[in-house]
Parts: C-alpha cells; structure tokens; sequence
C-alpha cells in the first residue's frame, strides 16, 4: 500500500517518506514519553494515596479493636477485684447473716396466724418510705451480697 500525503494524492514510490520504516521515530517517542509520563506519575500518586488511606483506616480499626479490649479487660478485672474484696470483708463479719434473718423475719411471720396483719401492714410502710430511703436499702443490700449477683437478680424483673 502507498503512503498518502493528501486525501486525494499519492506519494510517489521513490520519495524519502516511502523509505521510512513503519516504525516510530525518535521525536514521536520523545514525545509520547512527554505525554505519558505526567499521567503515568499522576496515577501512580493517585495509587499511593488510595492504598495509604486504606492503611490508615485499617490501623485506626486495629487501634480501635485494642482499645475496646484494653477497656474490657479492665472490666473484667473490676468486677473481679470488686468480688474479692467483698468475699475478704465478710470472712470476718455478721452482716450478711443480720441482713439473711432480717429478710427471713417476714417470710416466717407470713406463716404464722394471726401474723399476716403484722406482715401485710409492715410492707405497706414500707412502700410509703421515701424514695432515697428504699434506695439506700437496696444499695445496703446490693454491697453485702455482692454487686453483679444484684444487679442481675433485679435486671430480670
């Protein structure tokens, strides 16, 4: 095939251009390097930012993950150290035992006729205590038998 110069005209088969190899020369690939190489650095910028942010969010992940397991192993550990100092304070001390026959003196007047009155009139005043008082019970309660154990007694109701 002949190498055209204009759409209507043929270059003649001894002319310089018909010599030439099809392949490029070194102005086109110098040029094409001028062209390329920008979008290839830019690109390869680009690349760079994507990854680094995707490293970075997955170390902020990480981060995250252990500090949620630092916090709840400190938890654990409370609640744990909480126990055994309650177990090591009562060795010693009566007021579980008190607040055990305190608790049970209801439930055996509730059997015994004629103290029903006595039983049914005792929780009335009771529930006409006020509010920080019947709190503090609670808490009273809550301290000697242990803390969890209370919490998840009257979690269930």
């Amino acid at each position: 095939m002949r190498p055209l110069c204009r759409a209507d005209e043929e270059v003649p088969e001894g002319s310089e251009e018909s010599e030439q190899s099809s392949s490029p020369s070194t102005e086109e690939v110098e040029m094409l390097n001028l062209l390329i190489g920008p979008i290839t650095q830019l690109a390869g910028t680009w690349l760079e930012g994507t990854v680094e942010t995707k490293k970075a969010k997955t170390l902020a992940k990480v981060a995250t993950a252990k500090a949620e397991a630092t916090i709840m192993e400190k938890k654990a550990t409370g609640e744990i150290d909480w126990d055994l100092e309650a177990i090591k304070g009562a060795q010693n001390s009566w007021k579980d035992e008190w607040l055990v026959i305190l608790f049970s003196v209801p439930l055996i007047l509730a059997f015994i006729p004629g103290m029903e009155d006595v039983v049914s009139h005792g929780f009335q005043q009771l529930e006409q205590m006020p509010e920080w008082y019947q709190y503090s019970l609670g808490v009273i309660v809550a301290a000697s038998f242990g803390v969890r154990s209370a919490t998840k007694f009257f979690g269930k109701k």
